[in-house]
């Protein structure tokens, strides 16, 4: 069923007609064109993310040969979605806290999961640490430093430092040839056939060090919705590829065998990677960019307004023409407002809500 499914979808996007038109404000939809703009600006200012060509004989020909989609590699995954899980339980109840100074002022916030119970101490979860006792009063700090004394294990005071012509020099004494019998003996390396480690070598510890997942994370446009589309990949700490079940672990909930599958990379013959569906990628990315959108314009009439302040400024006169006046006036009605070139940036930040704990958004500061 699934194979049937896979060829449904093949021949749907290839029937289906490139977008000419760009839609990305009114639609949320973006033309190929746009998408390499947009795949070019978010490679220029986070070089992260490059283009690939991928397979030749799977390239899109409305798409440039060397920029079919958009790879970065090795992405962070710290710990699983299920840990952000968050319930109504008694376990995960609320509290509200007021923390109050000598004003009279009191600032309230709300404290999460008060009940739950605290794990045992290990080296993600480390244990508070009692203070030190401090010596009370004077008397007693100088009464234990005056039973101090600085004498040897024999008893007898330790004489002055000697005269460093009196020690022995190793090369002389022929103390670096010897062997010492305290020094471990050093782990013979076993290496496969083509001189790389094998990863079943390769202890991993569980108690002191974080075990990372990390995954290979592309971008490719879809025809058919007229959309990017996310693909992720992923591996453990040995590099080995994550099964789907464990892959369904980073996803949220809410997504996860939902909108959330295993299918077929388009640009390659036999990889096989999870897939965030874009069915819905087209209405969610138009209320965002809408959102923006409404800012960015607001920001740049407020811009012009004082661009226009400080020229009038500088030459002491307004302008007289009234031509010029509905000529400015209709300038700021046709702001730029927000561009195209940002579309994979908010993209990011949609696509980082369905995979919390990858890191895929790097543009968090931009």
């Amino acid at each position: 069923m699934h194979a049937i499914q896979q060829q449904y979808w093949a021949v749907r996007d290839y029937l289906s007609p490139v977008l000419k038109e760009s839609k990305f404000k009114e639609h949320g939809r973006i033309t190929p064109e746009e998408f390499v703009a947009a795949g070019d600006f978010l490679s220029y200012k986070f070089p992260v993310w490059t283009w690939e060509k991928g397979d030749a004989s799977k390239a899109r020909d409305y798409l440039p040969i060397d920029k079919q989609y958009l790879v970065t590699r090795g992405v962070p995954c710290l710990r699983r979605a299920t840990s952000l899980a968050y319930t109504d339980a008694d376990e995960d109840a609320e509290r509200l806290l007021s923390f109050g100074d000598s004003s009279g002022a009191a600032d309230e916030w709300v404290e999460t999961h008060a009940g739950r119970k605290p794990t045992l101490d290990s080296a993600n979860t480390p244990g508070e640490i009692d203070d030190m006792p401090d010596l009370d009063g004077e008397h007693e700090l100088a009464s234990a430093m005056g039973n101090v004394s600085i004498t040897s294990t024999a008893g007898a005071t330790i004489s002055e430092t000697p005269d460093l012509d009196d020690i022995p020099d190793m090369e002389e004494e022929d103390l670096e040839d010897g062997e010492d019998e305290a020094t471990a003996a050093p782990k013979p390396s076993v290496h496969s056939s083509g001189g790389v480690i094998d990863a079943s070598q390769i202890d991993v510890a569980n108690g002191n060090l974080l075990q990372v997942r990390t995954y290979d994370v592309m971008i490719t446009y879809d025809k058919y919705y007229q959309t990017p589309r996310i693909w992720l990949i992923g591996y453990d700490e040995n590099r080995t590829p994550l099964t789907p079940p464990q892959i369904f672990q980073d996803v949220s909930a809410d997504h996860a065998l939902k909108t959330v599958t295993i299918e077929a990379f388009p640009h390659s013959a036999t990889l096989q990677a999870a897939s965030v569906h874009p069915c819905k990628h087209a209405s969610v990315m138009k209320k965002v960019i809408e959102r923006m959108n409404a800012g960015v314009v607001e920001e740049q009439l407020a811009a012009r307004k004082k661009e226009g302040k400080e020229g009038k400024k500088k030459w002491g006169f307004g302008r007289k023409s009234a031509a010029k006046d509905d000529k400015s006036a209709g300038d700021e009605d046709e702001v730029e407002g927000m561009r195209v070139d940002f579309y994979l940036v908010v993209f990011l930040k949609f696509i980082a809500s369905i995979v919390p704990t990858i890191e895929v958004d790097s543009t968090t500061a931009f």
